[in-house]
């Protein structure tokens, strides 16, 4: 068995270490950060915070020294999915099942581009690098994966790296549909991270104050009201998903404050565009997602025209 995991930041960087320690299949870490998988390379891949070790596991920045890969964990940001799976497409074949584990929404249509079989996917364990080869686990908790419809991959598949990843450590549950666990992540995302994003408080913080986490909640109203005109019942409360958040321990930043931070493009379009987008098409007006999806595209576009 032989597990690739394509974007080997903080998220992927969880995947891979854990599943390299357990050990029961061959992993490989791909990543263009190189000075990452460099060190890797030379002296493993540590996490520290709720998870502490150090995992040997394979990893390059050419994707053409990656063998046959059962199975594709993609966790690059969302902006990046179309070229990272464009590089490494050759790596799995007709029998190859890739899973996306991003955020947002659409990173599954572009994966289906290029395999045949793809898993959808949302993840809520987070992190930040902390140095090349060193990532901090900041927040715990379960993975939610089930079949990409329009590509029909055996949920023998879905169960199969399900069971893997879980007996890694990172509990993993295989739904016959994973559409609402994507969404419940998808409002959460959208209520937390652009408001981190453009007031610079830390999760905890943005949720303690209540004008910041009065937005929150409008926020999630709306993304709730186009999940239910589509047909989506929400996998639990984007709420719960608030609270514990702020109740990690630390000061985590969300991924697009993040970004900002670090003035790197955001997934804005994959979070708060993409409820915009799809409330246009049901007919559910979504104001306050797309002020503040304008407000991010504003943001980005500051750092490269200033005047």
């Amino acid at each position: 068995m032989r597990i690739c995991v394509i974007g080997c930041g903080a998220v992927g960087s969880l995947f891979a270490a854990h599943l390299a320690k357990a050990g029961e299949a061959e992993i490989w870490a791909y990543d263009i950060w190189e000075d990452h998988i460099d060190a890797i390379r030379k002296n493993g891949l540590k996490l520290s915070g709720a998870a502490d070790f150090t995992a040997r596991l394979n990893a390059t920045s050419d994707p053409n020294e990656v063998p046959r890969c059962d199975y594709g964990i993609v966790a690059t940001k969302a902006i990046h999915t179309r070229s990272a799976i464009a590089q490494t497409a050759h790596i799995f074949d007709a029998n190859s099942a890739v899973c996306s584990v991003q955020n947002g929404v659409g990173n599954e249509e572009i994966i289906a581009e290029h395999v045949r079989y793809v898993i959808r996917g949302t993840t809520f364990p987070a992190g930040h690098p902390i140095a090349p080869g060193h990532v901090s686990y900041d927040i715990k908790g379960d993975t939610w994966i089930g079949p990409f419809e329009p590509t029909n991959p055996p949920m023998s598949k879905v169960d199969d790296l399900a069971g893997l990843v879980t007996r890694a450590g990172m509990n993993t549950i295989a739904l016959k549909d994973a559409r609402g666990a994507q969404w419940t992540k998808l409002i959460f995302n959208v209520s937390t991270n652009p408001v981190g994003a453009l007031t610079l408080l830390h999760h905890g913080a943005a949720a303690r104050f209540q004008p910041t986490s009065q937005l929150f909640n409008d926020l999630i109203i709306e993304g709730e009201a186009v999940a239910k005109k589509l047909g989506i019942e929400l996998h639990g409360d984007p709420r719960q998903l608030v609270q514990k958040g702020a109740s990690a321990p630390g000061k985590h930043k969300a991924s697009m404050l993040q970004d900002v931070l670090s003035t790197r493009q955001t997934e804005v379009d994959f979070m708060n565009g993409a409820i915009v987008k799809w409330g246009e098409k049901v007919g559910v007006p979504t104001p306050l997602n797309k002020a503040l999806w304008e407000l991010i595209k504003g943001l980005e576009h500051s750092w490269s025209d200033p005047d």
